[in-house]
């Protein structure tokens, strides 16, 4: 593997995480390995024996974010999955048995009662809070596992992981956080004591719109062969083209993480500007109620911003008549996407409330469709 850890540059270590050696004629990134099984003459050893258990192209993708999760930390282990769904069940379902109990966010991803459902359906406890204001930590007594999701999404809330981890620990609970709204570039929970980092890498770490797929990072080798196992046992792995995809994709990471959190700025001051109120979060906004916590343990502050408009009307209006922007589900892409978040029918928020993700178009270009579509809404 290429030596990356010792650089200090987030834009150099992107572009050359996960990298082989390099080899005379053999390209700086090989291609997906596309294999159900491998030659395994006699006693069965080596790293790649059958194709749900390991692939070499996963190898190099697994190398890659564990080197942006956790610089220079070589015991840090990283597992690569399906989806982001699939990565959060396999540290639940890993980690969890009946009669323990869970601390969720009652504001995170919309999927996550379903989770909660299926986690009831096997005899554990789900108790949930707040992310706001350290909630979660008033109902952490006798848990084992504690779930924190910050920014959370999508009312972009933020919780103290550090003050939350001590907490947890104190108590004898694991910490799992989802870093998907952050990337590795935003955040890095297991420097702030996590013992899991968990994301989908359909989001902004891969970044096009095209990929399907998840990840866990942990350090404690004893609970991440439990997330192995589940791995192996669920099936839930990426195809080799989807994890050689995504690995192409991370050496863009820091330019296209820079060029959004840009524009997610610069988008959040004109809606904190405009006439109307618009009830904007954004962590990055110095006038944002996360912005303290954030900002001690943030570097950057994601892509995503959240406002209200006044109806369900206005809302749709709004988002026709954007130009730059698609009407799509899903967040960190290069093409900017916005949508009605209410529509999904699963998270606690207004009829008008959008979910804005800022992609990398030219900054001046996006706030002018945002304006426009802003007037072309009004009347």
């Amino acid at each position: 593997m290429t030596e990356t850890t010792g650089t200090t540059g987030e834009g150099t270590r992107a572009v050359r995480a996960g990298l082989p050696e390099p080899v005379k004629n053999e390209p700086t990134l090989p291609g997906p390995v596309f294999a159900a099984h491998f030659h395994l003459p006699g006693d069965v050893e080596g790293p790649y024996t059958y194709g749900r258990d390991e692939n070499p192209t996963w190898t190099l993708l697994e190398r890659a974010v564990g080197e942006l999760e956790a610089p220079g930390q070589d015991d840090v282990e990283t597992l690569v999955f399906a989806s982001g769904m699939a990565a959060i069940s396999s540290v639940l379902f890993s980690q969890l048995r009946a009669g323990d109990a869970v601390v969720m966010p009652d504001d995170g991803y919309q999927a996550l009662p379903l989770v909660h459902e299926q986690l009831r359906a096997y005899g554990i406890q789900v108790r949930t809070a707040p992310t706001g204001g350290d909630a979660q930590s008033a109902v952490l007594e006798g848990a084992r596992l504690l779930w924190i999701e910050t920014p959370s999404n999508p009312g972009l809330d933020v919780c103290d992981i550090r003050r939350l981890v001590d907490a947890a620990h104190a108590r004898g609970a694991l910490v799992a956080v989802d870093n998907t709204l952050a990337t590795p570039l935003g955040q890095r929970p297991l420097e702030l004591g996590a013992d899991f980092s968990v994301a989908s890498g359909t989001k902004q770490l891969t970044g096009h719109g095209d990929v399907l797929l998840g990840y866990v990072s942990g350090r404690d080798a004893e609970t991440m062969t439990a997330v192995r196992r589940w791995r192996k046992l669920v099936g839930a792995i990426p195809g080799p083209m989807e994890a050689w995809l995504a690995h192409r994709s991370i050496a863009t990471l820091q330019l296209r993480v820079e060029r959004q959190s840009a524009n997610a700025l610069a988008v959040a001051e004109t809606l904190r500007d405009w006439p109307e109120e618009l009830g904007v979060r954004y962590p990055g906004l110095p006038s944002d109620p996360s912005y303290k916590i954030a900002s001690r343990q943030m570097r950057r502050f994601g892509c995503v911003v959240s406002f209200t408009l006044p109806t369900r009307a206005r809302a749709e209006r709004f988002l026709d008549a954007l130009r730059l922007v698609d009407d799509a589900t899903s967040f960190g892409g290069v093409r900017s996407t916005a949508e009605r978040r209410g529509r999904w029918g699963g998270d606690a928020v207004p009829d008008g409330f959008v979910r804005f993700s800022a992609g990398a178009e030219d900054t001046e270009d996006l706030v002018a469709d945002v304006r426009r579509a802003l007037r072309e809404s009004a009347d």
